[in-house]
């Protein structure tokens, strides 16, 4: 083979790969990618300085940043973690926008001067004890986040966010696979409200799976899951041989929403 033919079929080959790649970026670009931001905090200050930072600085910033609506929630009071934990949710268009995002924000100068005081705190005086951020990528069964149809009152409202962890990555793609093929179906037939379903890109308990909902109240949620557990799609489903063991620990974490969320 001459010189001129391996050329040409090594320029055959990098275009093949660029079209691959090409197609499935194309495809990623289509799902949403979302940060859940955890302000882990020990005290009323700093849940005070945290909450007036997220409502005046951060949501007004990223929304000129091109971010549409922000999620904000907190333990519910009967829960340990109540008074230790917010839990900000934001969606975004693609991976590109939530890289770009934080030098946009950087720039933003009403960002500045409105969270200078978070911004600014000593060292000896911190808004939070530590941020927990943990980066999900959309199911392709639902590739964008959906707002609630709720309309009773916010501080009444209970959303649901769960953490599917599996034993091994082939055990977890099953249950993926699972919620894209006939369970996200099933959520939605059933008005649970689903906010997102995302695969966890980078978080401490990959290989896993997060995705939230939303009721009324308490009563709602029981009789929603009830109606779950009893739908004939979810008796077949969970029978078959190929979902079997996909999930190894699951873990509820149940909020309110505060009265700034936009979500």
């Amino acid at each position: 083979m001459n010189y001129t033919n391996k050329n040409f079929l090594r320029f055959c080959l990098l275009l093949i790969i660029f079209i691959s790649f090409s197609n499935v970026y194309s495809q990623d670009k289509n799902r949403d990618i979302y940060e859940i931001k955890i302000y882990h905090i020990d005290n009323k200050q700093q849940e005070d300085q945290v909450d007036s930072f997220l409502k005046n600085a951060y949501i007004p910033a990223i929304h000129q940043a091109g971010v549409k609506k922000v999620g904000v929630f907190k333990p519910l009071e009967e829960d340990s973690l109540f008074g230790k934990r917010i839990y900000v949710l934001t969606p975004y268009e693609s991976m590109e926008q939530f890289i770009k995002t934080p030098k946009v924000l950087e720039k933003d100068k009403n960002y500045i001067i409105v969270g200078k005081d978070y911004m600014d705190t000593s060292h000896d005086n911190p808004p939070y004890e530590r941020i927990e951020t943990i980066l999900l990528q959309a199911f392709e069964g639902m590739p964008h986040f959906r707002e609630t149809n709720l309309t009773n009152a916010t501080e009444e409202r209970i959303y649901e966010l769960r953490s599917y962890e599996s034993s091994t990555e082939k055990l977890f793609k099953s249950k993926v696979d699972m919620f894209n093929k006939g369970e996200i179906n099933i959520f939605t037939d059933l008005k649970f409200n689903p906010v997102f379903f995302g695969e966890v890109l980078v978080g401490h308990n990959m290989p896993n799976l997060m995705y939230m909902t939303a009721f009324k109240d308490k009563a709602s949620r029981e009789a929603h899951w009830k109606a779950f557990t009893e739908h004939p799609d979810w008796e077949k489903m969970k029978s078959m041989k190929k979902y079997q063991n996909n999930v190894s620990r699951n873990t509820s974490y149940f909020l309110h929403p505060t009265p700034y969320s936009e979500i």
